[in-house]
């Protein structure tokens, strides 16, 4: 490669690079609004936990502290958090009664929904005030970078829950150990 290409090659990368840091700012700032009104009721971290819960429907304290890649310590102070609060209860394992697993409750499945459906909102406020031809464009340059750092592609909108179910597992919250 000449240096001119070299050169025009390292600046596109800063551009993407750039661009990619902005949008990230933009959506570090939708998921914290969307967040917002439950902030009072739970924190991100426990937040993170009540999603992992969500997918998993049950789940031993070690296995969500694995999900998670924290300490079974700090899984364990907030689920303890997170019962005092009502957004999850412990219930013996009918398969081996030495065993706890942790599930949501009602509540805790209202408040997943409620962030969730709040931060679809706002991206796709976002998202309609771009042209039609931008956001195919952003849908092949996501696309091409969720692929480039491992994660699998989104699921169509269709996706039968089963599916959606085996891609969570594969990837519990979107986060790979990808660089």
């Amino acid at each position: 490669m000449d240096e001119g290409a070299g050169k025009a090659a390292r600046d596109d990368v800063d551009a993407v690079t750039r661009a990619a840091l902005t949008a990230s700012r933009v959506l570090v700032g939708v998921s914290a609004r969307s967040l917002a009104a439950v902030e009072d009721r739970v924190t991100l971290p426990q937040f993170r936990l009540l999603v992992v819960l969500s997918v998993h429907g049950t789940a031993k304290l070690v296995a969500l502290a694995d999900l998670l890649r924290v300490n079974p310590s700090t899984a364990m102070r907030m689920v303890d958090r997170l019962i005092a609060a009502g957004l999850a209860d412990r219930q013996l394992n009918p398969g081996n009664r030495r065993e706890t697993l942790l599930r949501l409750t009602d509540e805790g499945r209202r408040i997943v929904a409620a962030v969730t459906a709040r931060r679809r909102a706002a991206i796709a406020e976002i998202v309609e005030r771009m042209e039609p031809a931008q956001r195919a464009a952003m849908v092949t340059a996501l696309t091409a970078f969720t692929e480039a750092a491992g994660e699998p592609a989104a699921p169509a909108a269709d996706t039968e829950p089963a599916a959606l179910t085996a891609v969570h597992e594969m990837y519990p919250l979107g986060w790979t150990d990808a660089p």
